[in-house]
C-alpha cells in the first residue's frame, strides 16, 4: 500500500482494539450491510499494517486496494480510477448517464467535465454491483494523497453504503485538515502509538546484535510508539551505533523534508538553548543528570531548557526525549565539527570514569580534533571491556577509532589490524577494509604483514568464500609460521575450511594439500588448544583416511563441544569462532554423529548470536537448519535460512545455499527445487565455491530419486561422487547405491557401498550403521535382505535421522512388495508414507503413495498435516519449548520478547490440538518413531 508495510508477525502488537474495530467491519459486510472506518494517525504508526489484517482476514470478500500517490495529486479521479479497475468489467450495466460520467472521467471516452454526483452514484452502483455475488472490500491507504475529485466521490459513496455488503476503510495522515474535512462524520479510530511494554518487544525483534539498555530506552522514547521508527532503525544505525551508544545520531541519510522542517525550529531558537539541545543529541543515554551537568560546564543557563521545550522539539523530564529520531539527528549532522566536539567534551568530563569508562572514552573520542595517545588508549581499554562482554560491534567500533587517533604510526599500524579483525568478525567488511588500507600505509614489521596477507584472505572468504581463499590462507600461514606459531596454526585451520568450501573449484591447494601443509607446520602448544586439537584432527581424517583419523577427529569434535559448553571469555569464542568454519558442519555429519551435530550446531549458533558475530551467524544458523532437515523439522529448517539469508544480505556477505538445496531438494516440489540448484550452479561457479556444486548435484539426487527418476538420480550422484567433500559425500553415496542398484548397475552401487561402508563402519553411530544396513540390503539377496532392513530401521529409530529412517521404511515396504508380503509391505508403507507427508516431503510421499496403491490399498493424498501448518517462525518456537526451554529463553534465542513468544505458543497449541508444553513432544514428534 502507501508506506512500506510493516512485517504482520510485529506490526500488530498492542493493536486488540485496532484489530478488533476491523474485525466489526468485515463482519458486518459479511453480513450483508456495509461499513466504514477511517484509521488515522502519525506516518509509520502502522495503518499500512493494519489495512494489509484486514485484507489477510477479509476471507471470501472480493478485495479493491489502492494508494494514494503523492505526485498523482493533481491528476482528477486517479486515485478512484485505481479503485476501480478491478470491476470496470461491470461499467457496461451502469445506466447511462452514470456510465458516461464515469467513462470520461476515467479518460475512456471524450466529453465534458462529468459532474461529481453522477461520478460517486456510478462508483455507488459499480461497487454495489461488484458485491452482489460476495461481498467486497475496499482498502484506500494514504488518502491524505488523493487528488480532489477522488476524494470527494469516495466520501459521498461511504456516506451513502447503508445496505450493500461493501466496506470501506481509509488510513489517513495526521494532520491533514483537508481530507479531515471531507471525511468529517465518518466512523473514525485514531491509531496511537504502542504502549512501553510492546515498543521495547517491538525493537527487540528487529535487531540481531546487543543492545545499552540505556540506549534502547532513550530509542523507545524518541518513537514514542512508533512501530516504523522502532523497525526503520537496524536499516539506518551500524551494529556499533546499537550495541553500546557507541555510534553518532545521523550518520546515514535520513528524509531530508522532514529534517530540515525540524532544524528550522531549532534554527529559531536563542544559543544558549541551541548548544542544550546539541549537547542532548550528541548524548545517547538520555541521562538528565548528565545533560545538566555537561550545560554547567559549557555555562548553558537553566532557563535555556524553557524556550527548547516550547518548540515542541524535546522534553526534559525524568529522561530527555526528543520529539522524534530525525529532531536529533537534524540537529547533531546539520551542526559544524567545532560545536559538536565542544558538546562532546562537556559530555565526557561530567561522565564519571569509574561509573562509566566506556561512554566516557567513547566522547573524548569525538571531542578529539587531533591524534591523541590517550583517547587511543582510553579507547583500546574500551574495546577490551566490550570483547569480554561479547559486544564484537561495540569492540570495532573503539578500536576503529583508537587508530584513527593514534599519532605513532607504529602503534596505529597494530591499532588498525586489530580493528580490522574486529571488523571481519562483526561483519563490517567495508570498515575492515579501511582499516587494513590504514595498517598497509604504515610500517610493517615482518609479523604484522603477515598478519595484514592474512586478515586479507579471511575478509575474502567472510565476503565471498572464493576459490582464492585457500591459497591466500595457506601462504599467510606460511609466513606466520616462523614468527607466531599459533597464529599460524589458527590460520591453517582456516584454510583447512576454506578448502572444505573451495572444493573441486578451489584455485591452488586442494584439501589434501592444505592437510598437509598443517600437518607439516608449526607443532601444537602444550597443552594444546582446542584449535590444535581440531586442526590435528581434521588433518589426520584427510591424509589417513577415516579408519586411522576418526578417533582424532572424534577427540576434536568432543573438544570443542567442551568449549563450546563453558564458552568462558572472549578468547575461547574467538577459538570457537574458529572452529565454526568446520563444526559443527561438516565434521560432524563427516562422522555421522547425529548428538554432536545437534548439540554443536545449536550452541555455535547462540554463542554467535551471543556475541554479536554477523560474519559467523549466518553459517552457524545454516548448519543448525541443515541438521533440522535430517530430522525431519522442515519448517524450522526453512526459518533458521530464511534468518541467515537476511544478515547475510544486511553485512554484504554471500547467503549460505547449502540447506536451502537440501531441503527443496527433501520437500520434492520439482519445480522450485530445479530452479533453485540451477541459479545456484551458476552463482558458484563464477566465484568459486565448489562444494555448492557437490551439494547441487547430491539435491538433484535426492530429487530424482524421490520422484522415481533413477537414471537423473544415478547421473547426479556419480557427479556429486567425483570429489570427496566433506559432510556429504557419503550422503551422495547412498543416493548412488539406490539409483544403481534401480538401475540395474550392481558393480556401481557395490564400488560406492564399499566406500560407504569405509566411513560408516569407522564412526560406528546408529545414523552411520542404519544407514549402511539400508544400503546394503538393496544389493542383498532375498535371503539376508530382510535382515538388514530390520537392522537399518531398528538403528535409525535410535537416532535424529528421520529422514533416513523413512527412506528406510519405504525400501523396505517396496521390497516386501515385490516379494509378495503385501500386508507386510503395507505397514512399513504406511508408516513411510505417514512420515513423509507429516514432514512435507511430498515426492517421497507420493512415491510411497504409488507402492501403497500397487499393494491394492485404496490410499488418497493426505492432508497437510497439524505440524505443516505451522509458520516457520512457530516451528522453531515449537520445537524449543518442546526441548524445554523457557519464554525468556526462547525469546533471547529469536530476538523477540517473551510475550511475543507466549503468542507463538497459543497458537501453536490451537494448531496442533495440545493444551499445554509437556503434549508438544508428541504432537512435534514423527510417526512410527
Amino acid at each position: 500500500m502507501g508506506v512500506p508495510a510493516i512485517d504482520s508477525q510485529v506490526a500488530l502488537r498492542g493493536r486488540t482494539q485496532e484489530l478488533a474495530a476491523l474485525e466489526r467491519v468485515l463482519a458486518t459486510a459479511r453480513a450483508g450491510s456495509s461499513a466504514v472506518l477511517v484509521l488515522r494517525g502519525e506516518a509509520g504508526i502502522g495503518k499500512t499494517a493494519l489495512l494489509d489484517y484486514a485484507a489477510d482476514r477479509a476471507g471470501g470478500f472480493r478485495t479493491v486496494a489502492f494508494a494514494g500517490i503523492e505526485s498523482e495529486m493533481e491528476l482528477p479521479f486517479a486515485g478512484l480510477h485505481q479503485l476501480c479497475t478491478p470491476v470496470l468489467d461491470r461499467l457496461q450495466r451502469l445506466p447511462t448517464p452514470q456510465r458516461d460520467a464515469l467513462s470520461v472521467a476515467f479518460g475512456l471516452r471524450g466529453g465534458d467535465a462529468p459532474h461529481r454526483f453522477l461520478v460517486g452514484l456510478a462508483v455507488l452502483d459499480l461497487l454495489a454491483g461488484a458485491a452482489g455475488d460476495r461481498p467486497l472490500v475496499g482498502l484506500v491507504d494514504d488518502a491524505q494523497w488523493l487528488d480532489d475529485g477522488s476524494l470527494q466521490v469516495l466520501a459521498f459513496v461511504a456516506r451513502r453504503l447503508k445496505a450493500e455488503p461493501v466496506a470501506l476503510i481509509f488510513a489517513l495522515r495526521e494532520p491533514e485538515d483537508d481530507v479531515v474535512r471531507e471525511l468529517a462524520g465518518l466512523p473514525e479510530l485514531i491509531v496511537e502509538g504502542l504502549s512501553e511494554p510492546d515498543a521495547r518487544a517491538l525493537l527487540a525483534s528487529t535487531l540481531r546484535v546487543p543492545l545499552d539498555p540505556l540506549v534502547r530506552d532513550r530509542i523507545v522514547a524518541e518513537a514514542n510508539g512508533n512501530p516504523m521508527a522502532l523497525l526503520q532503525l537496524p536499516r539506518v544505525l551500524e551494529p556499533a551505533d546499537l550495541a553500546g551508544g557507541f555510534g553518532l545520531p545521523g550518520t546515514r541519510p535520513v528524509p531530508n523534508s522532514i529534517e530540515t522542517r525540524f532544524h528550522q525550529r531549532f534554527r529559531s531558537l536563542p544559543r544558549d538553548s541551541q548548544r542544550l539541545l546539541l549537547t542532548a543529541a550528541a548524548d545517547p543515554t538520555g541521562d538528565v543528570c548528565l545533560l545538566w551537568r555537561a550545560a554547567g560546564l559549557q555555562d548553558i543557563p537553566g532557563d535555556a531548557a524553557v524556550a527548547a521545550e516550547t518548540t515542541g522539539l524535546i522534553e526534559f523530564g525524568t529522561r530527555v526525549r526528543f520529539h522524534h529520531p530525525l529532531v536529533r539527528s537534524s540537529i547533531y549532522r546539520r551542526t559544524s565539527a567545532p560545536y559538536r566536539r565542544a558538546a562532546h567534551r562537556a559530555l565526557a568530563e561530567a561522565t564519571d570514569p569509574r561509573l562509566d569508562p566506556d561512554r566516557r572514552a567513547w566522547h573524548r573520542a569525538h571531542a578529539a580534533a587531533q591524534p591523541d595517545e590517550s583517547v587511543a588508549v582510553d579507547l583500546e581499554r574500551s574495546a577490551d571491556r566490550a570483547q569480554g562482554r561479547g559486544g564484537v560491534a561495540a569492540a570495532a567500533s573503539f578500536l576503529r577509532r583508537a587508530a584513527e587517533l593514534t599519532p605513532d604510526p607504529a602503534r596505529r599500524v597494530a591499532r588498525a589490524l586489530a580493528a580490522a579483525q574486529a571488523e571481519i568478525d562483526a561483519g563490517g567488511a567495508d570498515h575492515a577494509h579501511n582499516m587494513l588500507t590504514v595498517a598497509e600505509a604504515g610500517p610493517l614489521d615482518d609479523l604484522q604483514h603477515a598478519r595484514l596477507e592474512r586478515l586479507r584472505a579471511r575478509l575474502l572468504f567472510a565476503q565471498l568464500r572464493s576459490g582464492e581463499a585457500p591459497r591466500l590462507l595457506l601462504d599467510a600461514a606460511q609466513r606466520l609460521a616462523p614468527l607466531d606459531a599459533a597464529l599460524a596454526r589458527d590460520t591453517l585451520l582456516e584454510a583447512l575450511g576454506a578448502a572444505v568450501f573451495a572444493g573441486r573449484l578451489s584455485e591452488g591447494p586442494g584439501l589434501r594439500e592444505v592437510a598437509e601443509a598443517a600437518r607439516a607446520g608449526p607443532p601444537p602448544s602444550t597443552p594444546p588448544r582446542m584449535v590444535d586439537v581440531l586442526l590435528d584432527g581434521m588433518a589426520g581424517l584427510i591424509i589417513d583416511g577415516h579408519t586411522s583419523g576418526v578417533d582424532g577427529l572424534r577427540r576434536a569434535l568432543q573438544a570443542v563441544r567442551q568449549e563450546q559448553r563453558s564458552a568462558a571469555g572472549h578468547a575461547a569464542k574467538r577459538w570457537l569462532w574458529l572452529a565454526f568454519r568446520v563444526t559443527p558442519e561438516p565434521l560432524a555429519p563427516e562422522l555421522w554423529d547425529d548428538e554432536a551435530w545437534h548439540e554443536l550446531a545449536a550452541g555455535a549458533a547462540a554463542v554467535a548470536r551471543e556475541a554479536g558475530a554477523l560474519a559467523v551467524l549466518p553459517m552457524t544458523l545454516s548448519y543448525q537448519a541443515c541438521c533440522h532437515v535430517y530430522a525431519g523439522e522442515f519448517a524450522t529448517a526453512a526459518a533458521l535460512v530464511d534468518e541467515a539469508t537476511t544478515i547475510s544480505e544486511a553485512v554484504g556477505g554471500v547467503p549460505m545455499m547449502y540447506t536451502s538445496l537440501v531441503l527443496a531438494a527433501w520437500r520434492g516440489q520439482e519445480f522450485q527445487a530445479r530452479n533453485l540448484i540451477d541459479t545456484t550452479m551458476e552463482e558458484v561457479r563464477a566465484r568459486g565455491e565448489g562444494r555448492v556444486l557437490s551439494l547441487a548435484e547430491y539435491a538433484t539426487a535426492v530429487l530424482s530419486n524421490s520422484l522415481g527418476r533413477y537414471d537423473d538420480a544415478l547421473a547426479a550422484a556419480t557427479r556429486a561422487c567425483q570429489y570427496e567433500d566433506l559432510g556429504f559425500f557419503g550422503w551422495a553415496l547412498v543416493e548412488l547405491i539406490e539409483a544403481a542398484a534401480r538401475n540395474g548397475q550392481p558393480e556401481a552401487a557395490a564400488s560406492a557401498l564399499e566406500k560407504l561402508t569405509e566411513r560408516t563402519r569407522a564412526s560406528g553411530t546408529d545414523w552411520a550403521l542404519g544407514t549402511e544396513a539400508c544400503s546394503r540390503a538393496l544389493l542383498s539377496d532375498d535371503r539376508v535382505a530382510d535382515a538388514r532392513y530390520q537392522e537399518a530401521i531398528e538403528h535409525l529409530e535410535r537416532c535424529r535421522a528421520t529422514v533416513h529412517l523413512a527412506r528406510a521404511r519405504l525400501l523396505y515396504g517396496e521390497w516386501l512388495r515385490r516379494q509378495n508380503r503385501r500386508k507386510e509391505g503395507r505397514a512399513q508403507l504406511h508408516s513411510a508414507y505417514e512420515m513423509f507427508s507429516c514432514i512435507g516431503a511430498d515426492g517421497f510421499a507420493e512415491r510411497a503413495r504409488r507402492e501403497l496403491l500397487a499393494t491394492g490399498e485404496t490410499v488418497s493424498k493426505r492432508a497437510v498435516g497439524a505440524v505443516s501448518e505451522l509458520t516457520g517462525q512457530e516451528a522453531q518456537i515449537a520445537h524449543l519449548a518442546k526441548d524445554g526451554h523457557t519464554n525468556a529463553e526462547i525469546g533471547a534465542q529469536l530476538f523477540i520478547s517473551p510475550r511475543t513468544v507466549e503468542w507463538h505458543l497459543g497458537n501453536v497449541f490451537a494448531k496442533l490440538g495440545v493444551s499445554n508444553r509437556r503434549q508438544l513432544f508428541s504432537a512435534l514428534s514423527s510417526p512410527n518413531r
